[in-house]
């Protein structure tokens, strides 16, 4: 993946992260998706004080893309304020491999500019995914 585009990315995810509703925890996150026509979409967490239906950012932005219709992507980045950098939950990590290739780039960053990338595999090794799905009916 081009460096322009990791950056794109990581500058779009940061943006979003502005957009936070974060009034219990205070751990803002953004996150970008760059879909198969190259647009990106954003999304960023929403808490709730019911804990349980607070929303994080890849699952915000992976629903508002699926919401208007796009079910392809190609990469997504996530950031978070401070020197950790991001790392999806399990649930998110779910719904990353139901919409993206295995081998596609997670860019993972933090609001210093550090960032790693990995693959939705290495996030989420044997990925129960529509494939799965797919292979049981024809057992």
């Amino acid at each position: 993946m081009e460096e322009k585009v990791i950056k794109q990315l990581i500058d779009e995810a940061k943006k979003a992260m502005g957009n936070a509703y974060v009034p219990y925890s205070n751990y803002p996150v953004g996150a970008a998706l760059l879909t198969r026509d190259d647009q990106i979409i954003t999304g960023c967490n929403v808490e709730n004080a019911s804990y349980g239906l607070t929303n994080c950012a890849e699952r915000t932005a992976l629903f508002k893309g699926v919401s208007e219709g796009i079910r392809e992507y190609k990469a997504i980045a996530v950031i978070c304020n401070g020197q950790l950098i991001a790392s999806p939950c399990g649930a998110c990590r779910q719904v990353i491999a139901e919409f993206l290739e295995p081998k596609a780039p997670v860019i993972l960053a933090n609001e210093y500019g550090d960032y790693q990338i990995t693959t939705v595999e290495q996030l989420l090794p044997g990925a129960f995914t529509p494939k799965s799905l797919k292979e049981v009916k024809n057992v």
